[in-house]
């Protein structure tokens, strides 16, 4: 039994949320007891002022209810587990570096962009750089791709970035991870859609590493990839034990450490198996906010340039923030969000057929 995948992978998830509801309890009150709470935002609506205070960086929580399991249920001399555990784990120390001088060393700006843009890019370097030149630490099959991805809806079409391919996979692993970031700003809105991309990555992890259900599919058999399916439901475990208590009124935040940290293991998870083109619909929540503080800073940059006075195109960025201002309440905006997400996820994995 303890050869399948499918076992491995289911227990890799009550793992996962055993270790959630153990040990988040215990982090949640040292995080109270050494006063480590989220500092009033100025940038989010005045209803959020009541929320100063609550513990942050409770991302230690996901990543070891997601490490954890990983370690005891995975293959650890798999190239893919060992990339995902480099990436996660990397990017939630530049996350805990991040938190720890906004909340410890009470520096209001934390990390500075270049400094954390920085470590992003060297994750980035060293993920793309094992596939592009030791394409040979993975499998075969990533060997005969690797410059190109699939393209969704495509039949037997990739698309090959060449010479630019390095830095495509530096600007997904990015901008994944501080969307992931951007989209942390309401009780569990983070933590519950990570949990419904993780679901259909362990799905596309399953069918890209068996041989036969890759040939009926019609895309790119991946053998060693099918490990991938334990980290992602390590993830799916982790992000539902850390919502128990992220909910709504949160008893604790994920802060940088956790938000970077998952962003980044999703964007690295798509580039693994070739889905980089997959990932805004996908994540497309992650992606709808990212546009929507994209579109507010570069609007009101040219109204004030152009007119003398900004106007703003939403009532506030990020997206969640706009529809609090509507008179929507918290829980609404995270439930509909939710929704959208599992559409998504339904129309992700419709993708691997429609083709």
């Amino acid at each position: 039994m303890f050869k399948y995948i499918t076992f491995r992978a289911g227990a890799a998830t009550v793992t996962a949320l055993f270790i959630a509801f153990v040990i988040g309890p215990k982090i949640i009150r040292m995080l109270k007891r050494k006063q480590i709470g989220e500092a009033a935002k100025l940038e989010a609506p005045e209803t959020h002022r009541k929320k100063a205070g609550t513990p942050t960086m409770g991302g230690i929580i996901v990543l070891s209810a997601t490490i954890i399991p990983v370690l005891l249920w995975g293959d650890m001399n798999n190239g893919y587990v060992l990339l995902m555990l480099f990436a996660t784990l990397a990017l939630g120390t530049v996350g805990f570096i991040d938190d720890y001088l906004k909340v410890i060393l009470k520096k209001p700006k934390g990390m500075i962009e270049r400094d954390k843009l920085i470590g992003q890019i060297i994750v980035g370097s060293i993920v793309g750089g094992t596939i592009y030149f030791f394409p040979q630490l993975l499998d075969e099959g990533i060997r005969n791709l690797k410059s190109s991805t699939i393209v969704p809806f495509v039949k037997n079409f990739y698309f090959d970035f060449g010479y630019l391919y390095i830095p495509m996979v530096i600007f997904v692993i990015a901008a994944t991870s501080n969307a992931v970031n951007l989209t942390d700003g309401l009780d569990g809105l983070a933590a519950g859609t990570v949990g419904i991309v993780a679901i259909t990555l362990a799905i596309i992890c399953y069918v890209s590493g068996n041989a036969i259900v890759a040939k009926y599919l019609n895309i790119p058999f991946l053998r060693e990839s099918g490990e991938l399916a334990i980290y992602c439901t390590a993830l799916v475990g982790a992000s539902l034990g850390f919502l128990w208590f992220n909910s709504n009124p949160a008893e604790v935040f994920m802060g940088d450490t956790g938000s970077l940290a998952l962003g980044g293991a999703i964007g690295t998870m798509c580039v693994l198996l070739k889905q980089e083109l997959l990932l805004p619909i996908l994540g497309g929540i992650f992606f709808v906010e990212t546009v929507s503080v994209i579109i507010q800073r570069y609007y009101f940059k040219y109204t004030r340039k152009k007119y003398g006075e900004g106007e703003r195109v939403f009532k506030m960025a990020p997206l969640h923030h706009h529809f609090e201002l509507l008179g929507w309440s918290e829980q609404k905006i995270v439930t509909r969000f939710y929704i959208i997400a599992i559409l998504l996820m339904i129309f992700s994995l419709a993708s691997l057929k429609l083709r």
